[in-house]
Formats: C-alpha cells, structure tokens, sequence
C-alpha cells in the first residue's frame, strides 16, 4: 500500500492559499462560521442501483445505531437492509457491487466487504425464519404483476406494504426469473431462492404460475380486472450469432442453455464447447458447461441442443458416464475489457477454462450432419483503441457445442405494442410505459442489466404506482435517489419527535424542541466526497475476505457447491467497523476531544440518538474548524453562527 494513501496529513505540500474568503471569513484567529451538522449519501449507497441504506444498516451491525428495545441488530440491520432491498441472502452472493467500487475506503487501502456483511445479515435471517412486515391495512386497489424476478417480487413487496392487493402472474412452474432460471444454482442456492421468495408470497401475494400473459391471459384483460398492471418479463431471448453457420442447430444462446441447466434438463453438454462472450452470463454458461461435462457414447437425442430446445431430456443413467469437457471463452476484446467482473473470470481460470481474446469470430463451419463443427476467428488488434483485424491470421477452433453469450432481450409475444424495436420497452423516470398511465415496467424489459438494477426499478415503481393509485401526480425524484436515512424517522422511533412549534419562541432554534438544532439534510443532493473527511483517522487494517473453495480444473466436474463461504459473526462486525460512515457521525468524539474552546459537547443519552450525538455551544465557540478538519466522516461543514 503506498503511503500516499496512508499518510495522516490533512493537508499537503503547497496547500498554503486560504480558501475563498465566503468559506474561510476568518479575522485573526476568529471567524463567524460555527460547525453545522451536514447529512449526505454516502458514496457506496449513490452507487447501489438498488438504493439500500448501505451505511445504515453497516452501523447498525458494528453497534453505533442501536436497535429499539427488544430487538438484537441482528434484526435489526434485515430491518434496514430489507427497506430498500427484500433479498439480502441472494444479492450478498451474486451482486458485483458497484457499491464496493464507490467506497471511499479505497483511499485508505480497500473498500469494505459490503457483500459479505450483507449475506450474513440475509443468512441469519433465513436461518432465524425472519419475516417481512406485515401487509398494510386493504385499500381495495389491485394489481397485476407479470413475471416473477426481482422486480417483479420487488414491486409485489412494496406495494403489499402498502395495503394493495397483488397478483402474480408466470409463465414458469416456479417463480424467481432469472435469478432462478438465469443464474447457476451454485452461485445461487436454491434453499436460499426459496426462502427469500417465500417472505415475499407470505405477505399475501396471490400467485399464478405457468400463465402466459398474451397466451393465456391478453394483457387487455388484466387492464380490465385491475388497477394497474406491472411488466416485470425479463429479457429471456438470447441474441443470435450474426454470422454465416450462426443458425446452425448446435449453436445455442446462453440464456437457453442456462434455462435448461436450472430447469434440471441438461445434464450434460458436449466435448468441445465455445462459448462467445465476455460478460457474466458467458462466464456462468462456461462454468456450468464445465461442471456437467460430456458423455462419449452420444445418441442423438443427448445432443445438447435438443434437450435445450425441449425437444427431449437427459436421463440420470447417461449423466453418470460424464467427463470433463473443454471450454473455451472466445471474446473479441482483450481480457482486461471484459465485462465480466474480475471474481467471476478468476473463478473459471481456476476451474479450467480457457480464455481466448482478442478474436472475432467470422464464420460457423458446418459439418456433413449439419451441425457446426468449427468456428473460424480471426485476430482482432485493439492497439489504437479501435477493432484493427489482422489479415491472415484466420484459423479455426474445433467444437461440438457453440453457445453465444452477446446479449439480451425480451421475448414480446403478446406486448408488441410497447416493443421499442430493440426487444425492450421504453418507460419514463417513473417506470410508467410511455402511452399508458395505469402500466408500469422495470428490470430486464427496459434494458438488461444487474438485479440490484431491477430491485432499484421495482422500488421507484412503487412509489409511481401509489401515486397513480391516489389520482396523484408522481413526485420529481430526488438528484440522489436512493432510500435515505430519516433523523426524524429515528427521533419518532425513540420518543425524540419535535414539538410543534408554538410561535412564541422566537427566532432561535439552538435549544428550542420544536426544531433540530444544527442539523441539515443535504443527502437528497449531495454524496461525501473522500477528500472531506479526515482520511488519517483511519489506521491500516486489511478486508476480512470471505474463503472461497478451492474449485480447481481436475475436480469441478460435478461439483456444484457453492464458492464462496460467509464469514463469521465476529468477522462481520470486525469488517462492518471498517466502514468510515461517510456523511453522518458515527460517535467517534474527534471533535469534541480536539475543539481548543469545549464548545462541542456531546448530547445528553436522554436526547441522543444516531445523528444527534454532538452539538455546540455558539457563546463558546470562535469559528476555528479544527472540527471540521479532524471529522473523519465529512459530517461537519461550517456555516455562519450567530
């Protein structure tokens, strides 16, 4: 770690200038600024497509938020985590955590494990058989939501919340979308889908499976029967391959491949399997393709591409001869721009798959049965930024199975109307159909993309379809829209609520009840930037990692445990209290320790509470910002006194 980063100085070389004089307002060693507490969004919740209260619900769990009575944090923290988020077990394991990337921990030595605590808190919840809340009192609306993945199971969650009737309909025998029918049950436990799924229908969500919506069902018919109808449909519809041979009958879409796969049809794939791709879903159908092997002797309905098309399934006999198989991730770009994150590429390195870059395929070579039986690439330079290919380096790579990972998009039988020629459906800020009021859409349909994307859409749908509920207008969205933290939702929550305000007081706020002294809420507008806190609070302390299996070429075959294992209790409070509570105070006393005039004191335990720790004593203080300079979350600005 370089000591750049660790160096405790709050300034550097050359910071000799004085601020602008509208920040500084300084006569001697006085000035007319006095420290105002100032709550901002941290960045890794700006970062969180899903919005969670990330640092909220990190506080909760290293012990500075204190649950109510009653409550152990444990239950407390799946209270907060699940404001924003109903599947903390499933997203602490599959979400690449933008988060991670966003925290400002990196500017001290590595972000914070915020996936690890998160999957605690989402396994102990599971474990100890947590509920939801309970439903909100009927309002008599009703809705219709078609398609069961995380948006879809996100706008049920909410809108239950709020007291209206919901209706799930899917085409599947199971609910989960793609989180079930898209991603490995490796990455993704199937007790673990089940359970979470589960909170979500106890809360009295009525479901339909194996319904079609423009099959079964015409959309025009739920728009008869309800309120107001919700499209969650995903985008199951892999891209096909765009060169000549790309129809041919062994080359199969990723999302077909892995639909089979966790459907338990396909048992097995083939010998020599390529798959076209550098982002996650490439990744996964490698993984699997590796773990579930080949078998020799192939009659031709074990052909993989018939048991993906429906057309028959493997048996368990068969499955028990399987070998390994050879698979090799074929990618136009250079590895270092994959999209795939960098876990998952690790991942199936180690487990023996082979990472061909910088190759453009050009033409499926076709057998005498018809069946692809080669691909032919050629080399890609990206040198100058730009795909140069290199003539003459066209080769060809044997294969029996070709599975192109290239993209996504809905399959719009029966919602023609809002197809956008892209296989998606356009939507406005408030994830309303463009067209139709009383329809509302999110997740894949509007573009593929991660499910804390689609668990971001759900929630802000909510919010939409209530207003429409009531006659009213959707509120504008804040600049940073996530669910943020409410100091006066915590006041009321421990008998601390501001009295009215009784006109007579005067002026002043500074010990008046009716008003929060020193406080402004900027989270709405504003994230903490790295460069205000006082990063040399912070001592070097290496992320508690979780353990991954040890996963290697010569036993993935048949191995479908999951890699990654969850820490510990006291490892995930140990990893929890690297969190630097950017934006609000974590009680660390800095400021009242260092302030030269003892004019910032803590509040008296009667009337403290998470965001009311400190205040100060305006007759005392002189406006020297010692306390900003030494506040290690960038919760103190200076703003005029009096």
């Amino acid at each position: 770690m370089s000591e750049e980063l660790l160096t405790k100085r709050r300034y550097k070389d050359g910071d000799n200038d004085h601020l602008p004089w509208q920040d500084e307002i300084f006569t001697a060693d006085k000035s007319y600024k006095c420290p105002t507490y100032i709550h901002r969004a941290p960045p890794c919740q700006g970062s969180c497509p899903a919005g969670e209260d990330i640092r909220g619900w990190l506080n909760i769990v290293r012990g500075v938020e204190k649950p109510p009575e009653g409550l152990i944090w444990q239950e407390y923290a799946f209270e907060r985590v699940t404001e924003s988020n109903p599947f903390p077990s499933i997203m602490g394991r599959v979400c690449p955590a933008p988060c991670e990337d966003g925290c400002n921990r990196n500017e001290v030595e590595d972000h914070v494990g915020i996936n690890s605590v998160e999957q605690y808190i989402g396994d102990y919840a599971l474990e100890h058989k947590l509920k939801l809340p309970e439903a909100g009192p009927d309002t008599g609306k009703k809705i219709a939501i078609i398609g069961s993945g995380v948006a879809g199971l996100t706008v049920a969650y909410g809108l239950r919340k709020l007291g209206h009737a919901v209706t799930i309909f899917e085409s599947q025998a199971k609910l989960g979308g793609m989180a079930r029918y898209g991603i490995p049950d490796y990455r993704i436990p199937r007790n673990v889908l089940d359970g979470e799924i589960q909170r979500v229908v106890d809360m009295g969500v009525e479901v339909r499976t194996k319904t079609k919506i423009g099959v079964d069902i015409t959309i025009e018919q739920l728009r008869e029967e309800y309120d107001v109808t919700y499209v969650g449909i995903g985008a199951q519809a892999g891209s096909s391959l765009p060169i000549p041979g790309g129809d041919a009958p062994n080359v199969i879409s990723g999302v077909r491949f892995l639909e089979a796969y966790n459907q338990g049809r396909l048992l097995h794939s083939a010998k020599k399997v390529l798959v076209i791709g550098g982002g996650d879903t490439a990744m996964d159908v490698a993984a699997v393709a590796r773990r579930i092997g080949h078998i020799d002797k192939v009659r031709e309905h074990d052909h993989p591409e018939n048991v993906i098309m429906g057309h028959t399934e493997h048996d368990v006999a068969t499955a028990a001869g399987r070998q390994g198989a050879d698979v090799t991730v074929v990618y136009r770009r250079p590895v270092a721009n994959m999209p795939a994150t960098k876990m998952e590429l690790t991942h199936v390195t180690q487990e023996g798959v082979e990472i061909a870059h910088s190759l453009a395929p050009v033409e499926v070579i076709i057998g005498e049965d018809g069946r692809a039986k080669a691909l032919k690439v050629i080399e890609a330079d990206w040198s100058t930024g730009k795909c140069e290919l290199k003539e003459g380096t066209e080769r060809e790579i044997e294969c029996d199975l070709i599975v192109p990972a290239i993209g996504q998009k809905g399959d719009l039988t029966g919602f023609e109307e809002f197809d956008n020629g892209w296989g998606q459906i356009d939507a406005d800020p408030f994830y309303r159909v463009k067209g139709f009021d009383d329809i509302f859409v999110g997740g894949d349909a509007i573009k593929p993309h991660l499910l804390t994307t689609a668990i971001g859409h759900g929630s802000i749908a909510v919010a939409g379809i209530d207003n429409f509920l009531k006659g009213e207008e959707p509120d504008v969205r804040p600049k940073v829209d996530v669910h943020h933290f409410s100091l006066l939702a915590k006041l009321n929550e421990t008998s601390l609520a501001p009295t009215e305000y009784d006109h007579i007081s005067g002026m002043g706020t500074d010990s008046a009840d009716y008003a929060i002294h020193n406080y402004e809420d900027r989270s709405k507008v504003e994230i903490a930037p790295a460069d205000e806190l006082y990063l040399g609070h912070w001592e070097y302390e290496e992320r508690n990692v979780r353990e991954e299996s040890t996963i290697k070429a010569d036993n993935v075959l048949g191995f479908f445990g999951e890699r990654i294992q969850g820490l510990a209790e006291d490892i995930v409070v140990k990893e929890a209290d690297r969190c630097m509570s950017c934006g609000m105070c974590f009680e660390c006393n800095n400021c009242v320790i260092y302030c030269p005039q003892d004019a910032i004191f803590t509040v008296p335990k009667s009337k403290a509470t998470m965001g009311r720790y400190v205040d100060t004593d305006y007759s005392k203080c002189i406006g020297c910002h010692i306390c900003e300079d030494v506040c290690p979350s960038g919760y103190i600005k200076m703003g005029l006194g009096a």
